[in-house]
């Protein structure tokens, strides 16, 4: 069976983390359960894997977090969209936080729609593509 990856990654400071995460788990999720059940008639076996980021990685790079791949692919590579920043919460401090810009709109909260659009392109690529033959046999 193939497989579609989403691998989304979050702060986790003090067991918490910013709404924007929070919110972000509640349109995951819901994007899971629909492409779980809508991919597996194609033989795609969709898999979501939850990652934490520590604080001293988010000082690093605030960016990095509310992040979302798909088949290690970055959300706005599949559907042509752009990372913005704004200030969040407590949680992460002085930071500023992921967004997402998409048709002229700025999202905290990555939607459902943006996350399950993001995937069908990618279950698309995978059903399209087509392994090499490992004999070319040309008829005349």
């Amino acid at each position: 069976m193939k497989k579609l990856l989403i691998k989304w990654q979050r702060l986790i400071n003090n067991d918490q983390t910013c709404p924007r995460c929070k919110s972000t788990e509640v349109e995951i999720e819901r994007a899971y359960k629909k492409l779980k059940e809508a991919l597996r008639i194609f033989g795609i076996k969709v898999i979501l894997e939850k990652l934490e980021i520590t604080p001293s990685e988010f000082n690093k790079n605030s960016l990095i977090s509310n992040q979302i791949f798909i088949n290690n692919k970055a959300l706005e590579e599949w559907i042509n969209a752009k990372t913005g920043q704004s200030p969040c919460c407590d949680v992460c401090g002085e930071q500023d936080c992921r967004t997402v810009e998409f048709l002229d709109k700025t999202y905290e909260t990555i939607p459902e729609t943006l996350i399950i659009k993001a995937c069908l392109l990618a279950a698309a690529e995978i059903l399209t593509a087509k392994p090499l033959p490992l004999k070319f046999h040309v008829e005349h």
